[in-house]
């Protein structure tokens, strides 16, 4: 795998485009915001923060895939909404041969995917500890990097999925590859919506809801409603005691905010859909309800039809 094709170069991709271009892949980045993609082909992709400052130069950007040859790894990096007109698009430019790899907060990515394509050559990607930030046109800041993990979206351990883990380890990402990816996407999902909604709801960084009794049994109720469709679907969880596991992940970063209430704080729309906005869903398919999640949902759409 050489030539990558990275669909979404937000904050999150141009960390990926960066790295993986100063590695020495062929990479492309797309956008649909077309200053970012000016100043790129102007003067280079600049990364600054968790993984050093640099600019990078390699990088061949666009609006579209039109323009591009064939590629043998697409990463989608858009927001939760943008993944299904992202797989639309791959799947009239990938060869046969291709892979997919989406990397998301939230659930459904994969579904959203097999709308436009068979999942044979998709894999999923969980991103843990992992932050970036747009500073302008051009220039994003990578706030922290833990590691990302990675599977084949209908499981198993294969040989294109560890070649896949070692070309992110080549361009200095800790990965590793995982025969059960949904377990691991299921364990962010819970953390996502334990803090998301919650911290977005009350505006409050998540000591907010750690420190505050009330705030709290608010996000173990939406988190605790999630945990019961998991378990109902059958994932495997590596824990439990869900209380404990989701306190424990909050407790390491009490001054952080969740990129939905960034999302807010920017007046910008969420990806409450695929967050606490799903729990709902599945738990109905489950013959569940989650009224937390519910009502949480609601004030946070109810806000951003404010923006």
């Amino acid at each position: 795998m050489n030539n990558i094709a990275i669909i979404g170069a937000g904050a999150m991709g141009s960390v990926y485009a960066a790295l993986m271009a100063d590695s020495g892949l062929n990479v492309f980045a797309i956008d649909r915001w077309a200053e970012h993609i000016e100043a790129i082909n102007a003067s280079g992709l600049r990364l600054e923060g968790a993984s050093g400052d640099r600019t990078v130069t390699s990088i061949t950007a666009a609006t579209s895939l039109d323009d591009i040859a064939p590629c043998d790894l697409y990463i989608i990096a858009t927001k939760a909404d943008g993944v299904a007109d992202a797989a639309k698009l791959v799947s009239t430019h990938m060869r046969d041969d291709s892979l997919v790899l989406t990397i998301q907060n939230g659930l459904g990515a994969g579904e959203r995917i097999a709308q436009h394509m068979d999942t044979g050559n998709v894999l999923l990607g969980v991103a843990e500890g992992f932050g970036a930030s747009m500073k302008g046109a051009g220039h994003a800041h990578h706030n922290n990097m833990k590691q990302i993990r990675i599977g084949e979206m209908n499981g198993g351990e294969t040989e294109r999925l560890d070649a896949l883990v070692a070309l992110w380890r080549n361009a200095g990402f800790n990965a590793n590859g995982f025969g059960d990816i949904h377990q691991l996407i299921w364990e962010k999902f819970l953390c996502n919506v334990f803090l998301s909604a919650p911290c977005t709801v009350f505006e409050c960084q998540i000591k907010g809801i750690l420190d505050n009794p009330e705030n709290l049994e608010v996000a173990l109720g939406c988190m605790r409603e999630a945990y019961l469709a998991g378990k109902a679907k059958g994932i495997n969880f590596s824990f439990d005691d869900p209380d404990a596991y989701a306190i424990s992940f909050a407790s390491a970063m009490p001054e952080a905010n969740p990129s939905m209430r960034l999302d807010h704080l920017a007046q910008r729309k969420s990806e409450i859909d695929a967050i606490n906005g799903m729990v709902p869903v599945v738990c109905a398919e489950e013959g569940l309800s989650a009224p937390y999640n519910q009502t949480l949902a609601a004030i946070v759409r109810h806000k951003e039809a404010r923006f």
